[in-house]
Order: structure tokens, then sequence, then C-alpha cells
């Protein structure tokens, strides 16, 4: 065995990039010496360095790690770095756990969804729901996407998820009596239920729900017919009806499978 290999040599026997080692030499992990022609001569010191490194980096651990393991080596140390790696890789196993289980959720909810018939009155009892809320009128499609994306840079460390997140938007109801097509008042996501920091809470009561699958341009009319029922029914209107986006762009481009619940709460009757 020779006691030196050249830069070539090692990066091939490594298959590590000629650059890499170079970057290595730089952070003093690696000291080559030079020959009469300045090439790099690696010793087999640097070799068995370059094995550590190696099974370090497969561990993911950063090269500033590596370089300071190296220059304390010791059992200790050696077990005080696994010890480290262990509660990573544990953090990561519970976030992919988490992960997995909000795949569940929406795999679920989307099976749930294809289950809901649309066009029916129902009378919901629902408790309070917190939301976050960006105030601004929207009347294209467009502009919705944008706000929502807004709305979530906002408040992404609140959701858990943003494939399951609940989003809404609010109608004006004096637009809707006025024969106005109009547009959106605000855009809201729901949080959980224990959430302790938000813009505003829906409040607990009784809800007049309709679903609709299609377009949104049959908001309106689905708004409107949902208010004529409440009044057929006698019951009163305690507020601004809003959407909830079951599915939406987020799942599919195809405008036939969105669907849209229609809510607003009620009193009476």
């Amino acid at each position: 065995m020779k006691d030196y290999y050249k830069i070539n040599e090692i990066s091939k026997l490594y298959g590590i990039g000629v650059d890499s080692l170079r970057y290595y030499e730089k952070l003093g992990i690696l000291k080559p010496k030079r020959d009469i022609n300045d090439y790099r001569l690696y010793s087999l010191k640097d070799i068995y360095k370059l094995n550590i490194i190696s099974d370090l980096r497969k561990l993911d651990f950063s090269m500033k790690q590596i370089k300071d393991y190296l220059e304390r080596q010791s059992i200790d140390n050696t077990l005080a770095l696994l010890k480290e790696e262990e509660e990573y890789i544990t953090e990561q196993l519970k976030g992919l756990k988490l992960r997995k289980q909000l795949i569940k959720e929406r795999m679920n909810a989307l099976k749930e969804a294809d289950t809901i018939a649309v066009d029916l009155y129902r009378v919901k009892n629902l408790g309070v729901r917190p939301c976050v809320r960006l105030n601004e009128y929207i009347i294209r499609d467009e502009e919705m996407d944008f706000a929502v994306k807004k709305l979530h840079r906002k408040h992404e460390g609140k959701i858990r998820d943003f494939g399951n997140q609940a989003i809404g938007a609010t109608v004006d109801i004096e637009d809707i009596e006025q024969g106005m097509e109009g547009g959106y008042h605000n855009v809201f996501f729901i949080l959980e239920s224990n959430a302790k920091q938000y813009d505003f809470l829906i409040p607990q009561g009784s809800y007049l729900s309709c679903y609709y699958r299609g377009d949104y341009r049959k908001s309106r009319e689905c708004i409107r017919n949902l208010l004529c029922y409440a009044g057929e029914k006698g019951y009163e209107i305690a507020g601004n009806p809003f959407e909830l986006y079951i599915i939406d762009n987020r799942e599919s481009m195809k405008t036939e499978e969105f669907l849209t619940e229609i809510q607003v709460r009620i009193t009476g009757g």
C-alpha cells in the first residue's frame, strides 16, 4: 500500500468531488502534503478521516460538527455525537408521523366529501370557531388565491397543514338583497377549536347549510336560494352568509369537482 495518494485517486476511490476535497482542506479537516510539483498528496491519516467524514455525512452531520468531532475525538465525544443524532432522528420520526396523520385525515375528508349530497338544506348546531381573517374586497378567483396565500403567509405558524386548512369567505348580505353580483368582503381560516390567538370568532349557534358542486359562479344563486328557504321556514338571519371551500383548486383543476358549503347563522323558526 502506498503512503500517499493524489487528489484524483482519492476522488475516484471515495466518489467525492475534487472541489469537496479542496473544501475539506480549506476547513482544516484534511491537511495534504505537496510534492515538488505542488500536487496534493493525501496520507493514510487523511484517508481514515475521509472514512469518518463519509459515515457522518450519511447521518446528516454538518461539516462544523464533523470538524469539531475530529478535533476532539474520543469515546465520550463519539457517544455524545451519536446521542445528538438519535435525538434528531426521533424528532424527524415525530414529524413524519404527524405528516402521515395529516395525509390520512385529508384522504378521509376527500372520500367523505364525495358522499355529501348537494342542493339540500340542513340546520347544523355548531360550536364557536376561532378564525384569522384578511379584510380585502375580492372579485376574481385569482384575487382569492392571492388573498389566501397572503393570509397563509401571515399565519402559517398557527396552521398544522395548509392542505387540511378550512378556508372561507364572507358575502355581504346587503349585496345579495340588492341583487348585486359583487364579490367577497374577506377571506378567513378556521383554526383549531383550542386556538388561543385569533382575529374573530364565528359564534356558537344554529347554521343553515347547503352544499353545491361546480363553478363558483353558482354561488350567488345558491345563497339567494338559501336565504329564500330561510324565509319560508321562518328563520331570522343573524349575520352575513359565508362560503367554506371543501374541495377547491388545492385538490383539483376540474371545476365540476369543486365542493362548496354555504352557511348562515339563523335564529327562530
